[in-house]
């Protein structure tokens, strides 16, 4: 994904989003950064399912059409804007190594818009947003295409610091130190967040066993999968599920 040129920026919408509301956009007239303070919301574009939640940052694409539901009652920001360079056919959802740092530059943004801030100062703003949400797809570090390649394969449980070395042609220890430098974190803690944000997805979307989310996850086993689950959201994939699944109708 490329920092877009951005053409225009309107003022950032405090959405307040009810238990069970139902929205349709047929097409969108601008394109759409959208986060989620509290509270979570599920749209449907093309029959997939795209998760807003605290922690991701939702890009929702011009002239997209897609259906919304409120899962729960929560307040989401959301930047509409004009830009070129954004091929985005489809909804995508990134996760924010910052979502403290990322509201807080909604804030900024919105005071903006309010004291009647001049273009530049509202460009310079909402570009410093686009940094922070997009630049671990976009420092010239040689991870984006490992970051790609890291998501479409979350389910191989042989998915390890080795294999990803092997990929971009560094030793563990090299590959280690990237990811501190770009990412702040490590190769194992990054994919494990992937892992775990995608098995939350799953739980509280889909009507899959905890051991088909263990294998869609690439955990090495439904123990394993539910002993690191408990271990870094406090409860179990069973309890989580019972407590955000969607129930279909």
């Amino acid at each position: 994904m490329e920092i877009p040129v951005v053409k225009q920026v309107q003022k950032v919408n405090m959405v307040f989003s009810q238990k069970g509301r139902q929205f349709v956009s047929q097409s969108r007239p601008s394109f759409g950064l959208s986060f989620c303070c509290e509270g979570q919301i599920t749209y449907t574009m093309n029959g997939k399912k795209y998760v807003s939640r605290p922690g991701v940052a939702v890009l929702l694409p011009r002239g997209g059409a897609y259906t919304l539901h409120g899962d729960k009652t929560g307040v989401f920001p959301v930047i509409n804007f004009q830009a070129e360079g954004l091929s985005e056919e489809e909804i995508r959802v990134i996760p924010l190594k910052n979502p403290a740092l990322c509201l807080k530059e909604c804030e900024r943004l919105r005071d903006l818009f309010w004291l009647g801030a001049s273009q530049m100062k509202i460009f310079s703003a909402f570009y410093s947003l686009l940094d922070e949400v997009l630049s671990p797809f976009e420092r010239d570090d040689g991870l984006a295409p490992l970051l790609r390649w890291v998501e479409e394969n979350l389910s191989d449980p042989t998915l390890s610091n080795a294999a990803m070395a092997n990929r971009v042609g560094l030793c563990e220890s090299a590959l280690r130190k990237r990811f501190a430098a770009s990412l702040h974190t490590t190769p194992k803690q990054y994919v494990l967040e992937l892992r775990l944000n995608k098995a939350k997805e799953l739980l509280g979307n889909t009507t899959l066993y905890v051991g088909e989310v263990a294998e869609a996850c690439g955990f090495s086993g439904v123990y394993h999968f539910c002993r690191i689950f408990k271990e870094k959201t406090g409860v179990t994939p069973t309890d989580y599920a019972n407590a955000h699944r969607i129930l279909q109708i």
